[in-house]
């Protein structure tokens, strides 16, 4: 079905189709008119004579929610790529004089946002302030073209077929951890199959369904519907219960460090969380690339070759201390299974 029901009508005008799709990305008047800088009845105004003129209801309206008809989602998908590769002509433009510019959108990770704001935003946006950088915090996963993203970000395991990826940051873990107080008083775990004899702190994804704790040694996997009471959607308030002595939590390692470094928290089924691969920076590879993203994946090359320097030097001295503690401890190095 198209979305045209009169060939005849006035086509929408490019604020208009912005507009639209802003509504569309945020299921909402008021925040759209917020990013788009006009009132709520000014952007509602614009979109009822835009329904008007092409004869076809966009949007389905109530007091509380603002959803795509099927023409929305229709005239969604197929518009939005299409603005998206304008933008990027027009940045395109802009690196013709030597400045690099125009809007970069980028679907992230809560955590993801925090691992590219330590170096490698402060970089970019400092070597291109042109560049309207705009990074939207998810935590599901979504079609990057259909919602006009100009790339996406996600851990290595969960990248979407067909997409070039760049890594960066590194190999990430997963640890479960517990208050030493409730380790005493409710034992220590050896395997993930004794969690059900334990109190587990879930954690509920963005879709509504569970987390199911996922663990890996020997190349055995397990995915664990862990028991408990609790249930949150927020790593940071996970470690802080776990803190307090409410059950067990499987967490970021990067999150737990302050409390594990002070006590609070102890890891425990180490041998059963071994590191996975990082965040990678994806995008299509049937897109034209933009000039803002090839300088972001320029920068974010940059930052990494900086920091392995660092890196080797660390797990050296790491690999140093261990064999002196072996030494000392009169112990023969473990092979590696």
């Amino acid at each position: 079905m198209s979305v045209w029901t009169d060939p005849m009508a006035e086509r929408p005008s490019l604020a208009e189709l912005t507009a639209f799709l802003a509504i569309v990305r945020h299921q909402s008047f008021r925040a759209a008119a917020d990013e788009l800088g006009m009132s709520p009845s000014s952007l509602s105004h614009l979109v009822r004579g835009m329904e008007e003129r092409l004869g076809v209801r966009l949007f389905n309206r109530t007091t509380r929610s603002v959803a795509p008809t099927d023409a929305g989602q229709q005239l969604a998908r197929n518009v939005g790529p299409i603005l998206v590769e304008l933008d990027n002509a027009l940045g395109d433009l802009g690196s013709l004089s030597g400045r690099t510019s125009g809007r970069l959108r980028i679907n992230v990770s809560e955590i993801a946002a925090g691992e590219l704001m330590r170096d490698i935003v402060p970089a970019f946006v400092e070597r291109f302030p042109d560049v309207q950088l705009d990074l939207v915090t998810e935590g599901k996963l979504v079609d990057i073209v259909a919602e006009g993203f100009d790339a996406g970000v996600r851990l290595g395991e969960a990248l979407p077929q067909d997409m070039v990826a760049v890594p960066f940051g590194g190999d990430v873990r997963f640890i479960v951890v517990a208050s030493p107080d409730y380790l005493a008083a409710h034992g220590t775990p050896r395997t993930p199959d004794a969690l059900a004899a334990h109190r587990c702190i879930r954690f509920r994804l963005p879709s509504g369904k569970r987390y199911r704790w996922e663990f890996e040694r020997q190349r055995q996997s397990l995915k664990v519907d862990v028991p408990g009471s609790l249930t949150l959607d927020h790593i940071g308030l996970m470690v802080e219960a776990a803190a307090k002595g409410l059950g067990l939590a499987y967490v970021w390692s990067t999150k737990a460090e302050a409390e594990i470094a002070s006590g609070r928290l102890v890891t425990v089924l180490d041998d059963w969380t071994p590191p996975i691969p990082g965040h990678h920076l994806y995008y299509p590879s049937s897109r034209l690339m933009p000039a803002a993203l090839r300088a972001f994946i320029e920068v974010i090359r940059e930052v990494e070759a900086q920091r392995a320097p660092a890196k080797a030097r660390v797990t050296a001295t790491s690999a140093l201390g261990k064999a002196k503690g072996r030494a000392a401890a009169g112990k023969a190095p473990a092979a590696r299974s």
